[in-house]
């Protein structure tokens, strides 16, 4: 008997929406979780989806991490707003994707601490997680041309305000996601190297070719106005440079940022108090002192002191006062 391939298992999210539709929808992705309160439940995650016309596709999300606010907020009003008349194409909302974590306010999901950015390409037939990554592997991203992901720190970073894209193999590819990660406008702009890129919504994007733009958007748990507003002119602007909304990119002042090697990460090998020498946005040159950690457990032993490997700014910090060993303690990034 010849041998078969296993056909691939279909996903069990099944979309209120109809992708193809014109107009302005509201619905959910649907999700069966059957689980002590609820035998026949389901994860519910929003979804909008507007259509207008002929034109590209953009795929909006946040909550890929649930602490991380700038995305949602900016989303779901979005969301809220959004005319089909306004639009050429075709836009694909969803605030939460990571849904269950966004609900809890954890960075991972309470129902299998999937980290849903370590997640792809997900399962159909794996943990919750893993099922959502796979829909938007399988069946969200191949529909977009762009696609934007919003980012902040959550409850343990904290960045300067940036948007950014990835150093690629590909460079025209590499070029239009920094074109629209100039349209985005962001306070800063950032070509970036990730320290582990396996399993990132970003790097599954970037493999089928899309432009993609994600954020890192203050941190700390929580939203400031001011980094609420730079989501939601950024991404409106990025529809605007994509052609699929009407409109005008209105463009402020962003400074670009390399983050050009691991030297640009520090992290912490010893518990203790953080104090850092420099804050957010300051410069900060190779070679000097960036930080110290101060141990709890006695006193008079002198604290651990951590130095600067290149010449930059100080673009990210571990935002709690205590840090671990392997916590991630600041970010360098280079003019």
């Amino acid at each position: 008997m010849p041998k078969t391939e296993p056909r691939p298992r279909s996903s069990p999210l099944t979309p209120t929406v109809d992708f193809n539709a014109a107009g302005v929808q509201h619905g959910f992705l649907r999700l069966p979780y059957s689980h002590d309160d609820s035998a026949w439940g389901s994860v519910m995650i929003p979804i909008t989806v507007v259509r207008s016309g002929e034109g590209p596709t953009a795929l909006l999300t946040g909550g890929n991490h649930g602490d991380e606010y700038e995305g949602p907020i900016a989303l779901f009003d979005l969301a809220q707003s959004i005319r089909a008349e306004d639009i050429t194409g075709r836009v694909i909302i969803v605030p939460g994707m990571n849904y269950p974590a966004l609900r809890a306010g954890t960075r991972t999901s309470p129902i299998d601490r999937g980290n849903l950015n370590r997640s792809f390409p997900g399962r159909p037939d794996g943990t919750v997680t893993e099922k959502i990554a796979d829909y938007f592997q399988r069946h969200l991203v191949p529909l977009a041309d762009v696609v934007v992901d919003i980012h902040s720190g959550g409850r343990t970073l904290d960045f300067v305000p940036f948007a950014a894209a990835h150093v690629l193999i590909d460079k025209e590819q590499e070029e239009r996601c920094f074109a629209a990660v100039e349209a985005f406008s962001a306070p800063w702009s950032v070509r970036m190297r990730e320290i582990d890129a396996a399993g990132m919504f970003d790097t599954a994007c970037e493999d089928m070719g899309k432009v993609f733009v994600t954020t890192e958007l203050g941190g700390g748990g929580t939203a400031r106005a001011a980094t609420v507003a730079i989501a939601k002119r950024g991404l409106r602007n990025v529809l605007i440079h994509s052609g699929i909304l009407k409109g005008t990119v209105e463009r402020t002042p962003s400074r670009w940022l390399d983050m050009p090697s691991d030297d640009c990460f520090l992290f912490a090998e010893e518990d203790g108090l953080l104090e850092l020498a420099r804050d957010l946005g300051e410069p900060v040159k190779s070679g000097e002192a960036i930080a110290r950690i101060h141990p709890v457990t006695r006193t008079g032993i002198a604290p651990k002191v951590l130095h600067a490997k290149l010449d930059g700014i100080l673009a990210a910090r571990h935002f709690q006062g205590q840090i671990k060993t392997g916590d991630c303690l600041a970010v360098v990034g280079v003019l």
